[in-house]
This record gives C-alpha cells, structure tokens and sequence, in this order.
C-alpha cells in the first residue's frame, strides 16, 4: 500500500512539474512579445487588448506561439521567439492566414 502510495506521489510531482514548466515557457514567450511590440514597434500598451500564449504544435521555437490582437485592427497577428528575437509568423485577416 505504501509503495503505490508514493508511485501516485511521485507521478502527481512530475506531472504537475511538467504543467508548471509549458506554463512557464508560455507567460515567457507572452512577457517577451508584449515588450518587443511596446518597445520596438512603438505600440502602446493600451491598444493591446488581446494576447494569448498557446502551443501550435509546429517544429522548434514555432510550438511556443502567442497571438496578438490590436485596437481597431481586424488582424490577429501570431508571434514568436527564436533565439532571443521575436517573429511575426503569420496574420489573419476575415479567416484567411497570411504567413510571412
């Protein structure tokens, strides 16, 4: 009893360090896309009113995507990092994707 005990402990621990670890990568990612649009692309933070972190099931630093939305702006913009640098990936506009 005591051994399947500490198997559920152990497997709750790792399970939960997994989950903790994507959450982490993703409000990073987050953090890094908002910064680099406020400080390099000039846009005030204001007018962000819409950002999710998300895993996009793409190879490399593409899995770890956040999209972006502007005020008045119909476009929903798809960032990333890789290698320190943010990547716009792709926009949608009226449900058609552009990929840059």
């Amino acid at each position: 009893m005591k051994k399947a005990f500490m198997i559920l402990l152990i497997l709750a621990v790792l399970t939960a360090a997994g989950f903790g670890s994507v959450k982490v990568v993703q409000a990073s990612v987050e953090k890094s896309v908002i910064e680099y649009l406020i400080n390099e692309k000039n846009i005030p933070e204001d007018q962000i009113v819409f950002s999710e972190s998300f895993i996009a099931n793409l190879p490399g630093d593409k899995n770890w995507m956040v999209s972006i939305r502007l005020k008045d702006d119909a476009k929903t913009y798809y960032y990333y990092r890789s290698s320190g640098k943010i990547v716009l990936e792709s926009y949608t506009e009226s449900g058609v994707e552009y990929v840059q």
